[in-house]
Parts: C-alpha cells; sequence; structure tokens
C-alpha cells in the first residue's frame, strides 16, 4: 500500500527539527515504510529545504514540499490535491497529521475516491476555546471537524473522552473510531543513571497559556525547589520577569532534541505537567517512560491516564493545590520512587512503539 500524510497547517520537516520533535515524528514511518507502506508521501508546509531531509527518511518516504512558496499556507491548503494529483491518485490511503489543515486530505478523498484515516491527537475544537478564539473562528472549526469526521473512513483518537465528545458532537458512529495513544520509544525513554539536580522538578512544553506555568511559579515560591524548563513560546520574557519577581530559582533550557531529552529528564527528580487541558501529552509519558514521578493536574488527557498515588500525583490546576503536590511528593522518597516504577510498567504495557504500530496495521487493514 501507498500512503499520503498530510502534515498539519504550517507544518514542515524543518520546523520539527527545530522544536526537537523531528525524530520522534519520523519514527513511526520509517518503522513502516518498505515493511507496511511500499511508499510514503509526506505532504509539508516547507519549501524546498524540506526535501534536504530526504537521505535520513530513507528512499521509501518522499518529501512533497509547498509547491508555490508565494501563496498563504491555508490557502495552498486547498490546492494541495491539485498540486500532487499524480501521488495522490497513486495512494491507496491517505492520513492527516492533526485536524488542522484536514481539509486538503478531504478534498484528496472526494477528487480520488481514496480511503481516510483521520488522526486527531486532540480536539481543535475543545483546545479553541481556551485559546480564547472569537465566535467565527470556532464555528469555522467546528465545521472543519464535522466535515472531516463525518467524510473520514476512520477515525484515530488518544482517549476515550476524545471518543466520547465526538460521537456526541458530531453523532458519529462509535464503530469509526479507534483508540490509539501517543507512542513512546521505550528503548530511548529508560531509566538512566544520572547524577539528579537536587530538589529538582522538570517540565516539557510550550511556554504558552495553556500550561499554566504562571501558576506554577507562583507554586514553587517558597519551596526550596529548583525548576528546569524546557521548551519555548510567546510567554517567555514573562515568565522570566515573573521568575525574577518572585526570586524563585527557573533554569530556562529552551527547545531541546527528542534524542536527547532523556538523558536530560532523567537528571531531574520530578516531572510536573501543570496544564489547564491537554490531548494525550506526550511528553508527560516519555517523562513515565524514565521512571520519573509525575505530577499532573486533573484535566481531560492527563487524568485518564494518571491514577493518583500509583503512576503519578494527581492535583487541581490552582497554585495552592500544585505547591502542595510539590511538597508533598518531594518529600516522600519511597513514594517517587514507587510512582515512577508503576508510571514505567504503564508506559510499556499500553504506549511503546511496537503497540502502537500494531494498532494503527489493523486500521488500516479494517479500512482497506
Amino acid at each position: 500500500m501507498k500512503l499520503a500524510l498530510f502534515f498539519t497547517l504550517g507544518m514542515s520537516l524543518k520546523k520539527w527539527e527545530q522544536v526537537g520533535m523531528f525524530d520522534r515524528e519520523i519514527k513511526p514511518y520509517k518503522k513502516l515504510a518498505g515493511a507496511f507502506y511500499e511508499r510514503t508521501y509526506f505532504i509539508t508546509y516547507g519549501g524546498d529545504d524540506d526535501l534536504g531531509y530526504s537521505e535520513v527518511l530513507g528512499q521509501n518516504i518522499i518529501v512533497l514540499p509547498k509547491k508555490y512558496s508565494w501563496m498563504p499556507d491555508k490557502m495552498y491548503s486547498f490546492f494541495i490535491p491539485f498540486a500532487y494529483s499524480k501521488e495522490l491518485k497513486n495512494c491507496d490511503i491517505l492520513k492527516t497529521n492533526q485536524m488542522a489543515g484536514s481539509w486538503a486530505a478531504v478534498l484528496a478523498k472526494w477528487m480520488y475516491g481514496k480511503k481516510l484515516l483521520l488522526r486527531a491527537g486532540y480536539q481543535w475544537s475543545i483546545n479553541a476555546k481556551g485559546w480564547g478564539a472569537g465566535a467565527i473562528k470556532n464555528r469555522i472549526i467546528y465545521l472543519a471537524e464535522l466535515v472531516a469526521y463525518r467524510y473520514a473512513d476512520a477515525i484515530s483518537v488518544t482517549s476515550d473522552e476524545a471518543s466520547a465528545y465526538i460521537e456526541k458532537r458530531y453523532k458519529i458512529d462509535a464503530a469509526k473510531i479507534d483508540l490509539v495513544s501517543n507512542y513512546v520509544d521505550t528503548d530511548l525513554f529508560r531509566p538512566i543513571e544520572e547524577q539528579k539536580i537536587k530538589n529538582s522538578v522538570c517540565f516539557v512544553g510550550r511556554l504558552e497559556k495553556e500550561k499554566n506555568l504562571f501558576a506554577l511559579f507562583e507554586a514553587i515560591k517558597d519551596t526550596g525547589l529548583n525548576l528546569v524548563l524546557f521548551g519555548s513560546g510567546k510567554f517567555e520574557k514573562e515568565l522570566k520577569d515573573l521568575a525574577q519577581k518572585l526570586s524563585i530559582k527557573v533554569d530556562f533550557r529552551g527547545n531541546v532534541r527528542n534524542d536527547l531529552l532523556p538523558q536530560e529528564l532523567n537528571k531531574c527528580e520530578i516531572f510536573i505537567l501543570p496544564s489547564l487541558y491537554e490531548g494525550n501529552p506526550k511528553v508527560m509519558l516519555e517523562a513515565m517512560s524514565c521512571a520519573l514521578p509525575v505530577i499532573g493536574t486533573k484535566v481531560q488527557g492527563i487524568a485518564n491516564i494518571l491514577v493518583h498515588k500509583k503512576n503519578g500525583y494527581l492535583c487541581d490546576v490552582s497554585a495552592s493545590s500544585l505547591k502542595e503536590a510539590l511538597m508533598d511528593l518531594a518529600g516522600d522518597k519511597d513514594l517517587q520512587k514507587k510512582i515512577g516504577d508503576e508510571a514505567r510498567q504503564y508506559v510499556l504495557e499500553n504506549c511503546s512503539l511496537e503497540k502502537i504500530l500494531e494498532k494503527e496495521k489493523k486500521i488500516i487493514q479494517k479500512m482497506s
């Protein structure tokens, strides 16, 4: 079979590399290339720079970069089925990477009569409300999801909550939806003997509003804990100013390549994800795979993975609740060890790359 993967609107291989996601994102497709898919097309929004990754990807993965560099990405997304008509006619399966830009794949399905696997790692409409999107944008996103879900031949989601949301809001048959967690490379993300940073708590992710980092900074105050942040985002300056104002120790590390992240995670004592909402957080699963004790908030995407004081530690999103969780877990080494061991076992049993690829193979075979 031949697969066409439609990248998320505006995304490119170069951007994947810049934010440290490249190795993690391409690994499943490299595993399947040749063995399951005779050929895979990566339809990206990058320019000729993306062609430079062809050697790394191998001969079974073909990069189809943005053809018209002058065209805005949103406009170009509607031209993709025409720009690469020859390749798309030759495909068996079309797949989206996320919901944003999914209409390009839907159009290609209509035009060429191909099967469509719609991947929704998170619900765009839910996240848009969290971002404060206006009424018009929320309506457009609703319509984009409605059309995509209705015309998809199969839908891959990362949680039972997402499945229930799609069934109820868009009246989609449950038989069309499959639960497939984000994968973790458990050989890469594993416990490693590293010198721990004393009293350290780490966070990995975008420095954005939904990650609730301002509350985390308030929680860290007067705890004696050192916060290590991996990632970048538009609130970086405001967070640096707040850290100085609160006189807390925060080490801003910036983006780190995914293959270097396990070593950094293993240097820390606790991982925390204080988000206001999540889809199926890869960074949390990767920290769990390293046997780090994880603190997470009681929100969708986290609370369905963590069991309090078993494979994680759950708390509310407020600064006071985050502080209580941090102090409780930081002061109990036995609980840290217990939670870390259970977390590693959970990922091995549910999220290993091999298990996730087998699930995708079954979905594709069901569609064929």
